[in-house]
């Protein structure tokens, strides 16, 4: 579907975690694309969040201070945004001290088996590419393109990387009601992420839903960078359904992604309330 320029853009990565730019350079593209008010959520990392708010500043932006939870559900990964969160309050910094624990033990393993597949030094490349910020899964798809296994991101994780492919190695992340009440004590409002992408049947989406609702979310992210026309009915329908607020975002990572850019997003069904709204109350 066609997607417009947006002020707002509640779902984006920098360098902190697997994105392409820097704190810096993502604020400073933020501004020339019309963005106004911008989140940044890195991956189980708040990392990011100082350098970001001073380039806000910078550019006259309102930054929005957020983090992307990982979370286990039914033997499947979800991801949580927490938006306007307190960066400093102990009980979010203890939840990410264990959930980036996890990320490193996951990370570890699936360079071994990436090793396996013959590629060499998989964990020290990957290492090095990420600097000092988290291994990802989006690094080894990186490495994947860059030795020629793969011919881009989406056909890493297809190929290698996704849930049962050679590489993949399943994560004891949160659950949904930790998750939840590490962002409400920092404060913030918990969105589930792209509700459209986790590969789910429409039954097991709505009881994923309902699940997130029960635990205490806030919000459904109804418009992301690559969603459909149909995607966003049905999601807005469903953040009806259970009367949650609207968000929206791109979840950008970086210029490769060609299929979708920093602030170009459908707009958020009118009927929905904003969250936006909370955010700025």
């Amino acid at each position: 579907m066609s997607r417009i320029p947006s002020s707002f853009d509640l779902h984006s990565h920098s360098t902190a975690s697997d994105g392409r730019l820097t704190p810096k350079e993502l604020l400073a593209l933020a501004a020339e694309q019309g963005v106004k008010t911008l989140a940044l959520t890195d991956h189980d990392t708040i990392a990011g969040l100082a350098a970001a708010e001073s380039a806000a500043q910078q550019h006259g932006l309102q930054l929005i201070r957020g983090v992307e939870l990982s979370v286990s559900w039914e033997r499947r990964t979800l991801h949580v945004v927490g938006l306007n969160i307190d960066p400093d309050n102990a009980e979010l910094q203890e939840g990410l001290e264990y959930l980036q624990t996890q990320r490193t033990a996951r990370a570890q393993a699936i360079a071994e088996k990436l090793t396996k597949l013959g590629i060499e030094d998989a964990w020290q490349q990957v290492s090095s590419a990420a600097g000092d910020a988290q291994v990802t899964r989006t690094h080894f798809a990186r490495l994947l393109v860059a030795s020629g296994i793969a011919s881009d991101l989406k056909q890493a994780f297809k190929r290698y990387l996704g849930s049962g492919k050679p590489a993949y190695v399943r994560a004891d992340w949160a659950s949904l009601r930790q998750a939840i009440n590490w962002i409400h004590a920092a404060g913030g409002l918990a969105i589930l992420a792209h509700p459209m992408r986790y590969p789910m049947t429409a039954r097991w989406r709505e009881r994923c839903i309902a699940a997130f609702k029960e635990a205490g979310g806030d919000g459904l992210e109804v418009c992301s960078g690559a969603c459909a026309a149909h995607e966003v009915s049905e999601a807005a329908k469903l953040a009806q359904r259970y009367e949650l607020l609207g968000s929206i975002g791109s979840d950008f990572h970086g210029p490769e992604q060609r299929w979708l850019q920093l602030g170009r997003l459908a707009p958020l069904p009118s009927h929905l309330t904003p969250v936006w709204s909370r955010l700025a109350a």
